[in-house]
């Protein structure tokens, strides 16, 4: 018997099966996201989840898992998806009755993606005529709450007990605010959301029921502690995907060994003014006043304490921008303007003087996926595009792990999931 993952990616719910002691095939197409699973030791068939027979699986599967592609839905991109919605519909309607009509529906999409949310009605109807899989678990964008709840009709008509609803992933104890819709359905268990752990503010125990830590910060995910504010990893380099830096270029390992021994002088506003040109820059980020012109850029040693560091999801006006002592807002990659970045400001108890402020300093990939809630150690293949495109699609582990341990009937504990590097 398997837990089969459709839409498999990295491993967000790969990793949470594997704390909680389950194995999975996962079927993903991506190439980077098979290198990353193969480097975790997780079971993948690369194929097209659209294409794959059903037949190999039949009698076999005791869970099934589905997180389609949500490019066509999110608020990251053009939400084609939305105006797709009808065909979608449609395509699970015949699908739960074996009909494919899926080639006829996809010549009318806006977005060739949104008719994968439809995908996984295939693989359950082939399955219940097998009286299997035994649970289901799916998670997409809210957007597609509506779809869920389409599924949810059909599911329960088939005697299953069946939930679709919202949950926030901070609400597990996730460092970020990523909202969700989410499914579960059960053959042999009333289906209902896990308990949240979490909450914005900690809340005690009582007479009505378990109290509540509050949210996880950032700067707690990272491992900052609660009094040192440290300047966010340096990350050097441009590359394919990633884009340039706002650093020289040159070996991350140089600056990090500079960077630890102390000597490392931040890039700042009045030393980057003088290698560049124009009015536009001194527009946003003002003249060197009363400054000397070769006053040198204050050490990394001494200047780490003076700011304080939020996350900000993009570079648009309306930007969710996050301090470090709370939940980074959702995390997703891909265009640019979609790229964290940290920003520095002066700590509150140290606002006095001139002084320059830091540049933005782009989000690491390991930041990423600690605020995910992937451990330090997970290896991610490809260059820094592809990684951030893997960690911002992928579900988070502890979110993945609260959803699946009731199905498998495994006590959850969260200390299995390390949040700090």
């Amino acid at each position: 018997m398997i837990v089969l993952d459709l839409f498999a990616g990295p491993g967000g719910w790969s990793h949470a099966l594997a704390v909680l002691g389950v194995r999975e095939i996962g079927l993903e197409w991506d190439e980077w996201a098979c290198k990353t699973r193969a480097a975790q030791g997780q079971l993948t068939i690369r194929t097209d989840v659209a294409m794959y027979p059903v037949w190999p699986l039949l009698g076999k599967t005791t869970g099934l898992i589905a997180s389609p592609p949500c490019q066509a839905w999110s608020m990251a991109g053009k939400r084609l998806g939305l105006l797709d919605q009808p065909l979608v519909h449609q395509a699970v309607a015949d699908l739960a009755t074996g009909r494919d009509t899926r080639e006829l529906l996809l010549a009318d999409c806006r977005d060739e993606r949104s008719l994968l949310a439809a995908e996984p009605m295939r693989y359950l109807h082939a399955l219940n005529q097998h009286g299997q899989p035994e649970w289901v678990a799916m998670e997409e964008v809210p957007d597609v709450l509506p779809l869920w709840r389409q599924y949810a009709a059909i599911l329960r008509s088939w005697g299953f007990s069946v939930w679709t609803g919202i949950l926030n992933a901070a609400d597990y104890g996730v460092p970020q605010t990523r909202r969700r819709a989410i499914l579960l359905a059960s053959r042999t268990r009333t289906a209902e959301p896990p308990q949240p752990t979490h909450a914005k503010a900690a809340e005690p125990e009582s007479l009505f029921g378990p109290g509540r830590a509050q949210w996880v910060s950032m700067a707690q995910a990272l491992g900052w502690g609660a009094t040192d504010r440290p300047v966010p990893t340096v990350c050097a380099g441009g590359g394919p995907g990633g884009g340039p830096e706002p650093f020289p270029s040159g070996s991350r390992k140089t600056l990090t060994d500079a960077r630890d021994r102390g000597t490392w002088k931040p890039q700042s506003a009045i030393v980057l003014q003088s290698r560049r040109e124009g009015a536009g820059w001194s527009a946003r980020h003002g003249t060197r006043k009363n400054r000397p012109a070769d006053a040198p850029a204050p050490t990394f040693a001494g200047e780490a304490h003076r700011w304080s560091w939020s996350l900000r999801s993009n570079n648009q006006a309306n930007a969710t921008v996050r301090r470090s002592d709370e939940p980074a807002g959702t995390l997703f990659f891909g265009h640019r303007a979609n790229e964290c970045v940290w920003v520095a400001e002066p700590a509150p108890s140290d606002a006095s003087g001139e002084r320059p402020t830091p540049e933005p300093i782009r989000i690491t990939a390991q930041e990423a996926g600690l605020l995910q809630t992937f451990p330090a150690n997970y290896l991610w293949a490809g260059n820094k595009g592809q990684q951030f495109s893997q960690i911002g699609n992928a579900v988070p582990p502890r979110l993945a792990a609260h959803l699946l341990a009731p199905h498998l009937r495994v006590p959850l504990d969260p200390d299995d999931f390390t949040l700090a590097a």
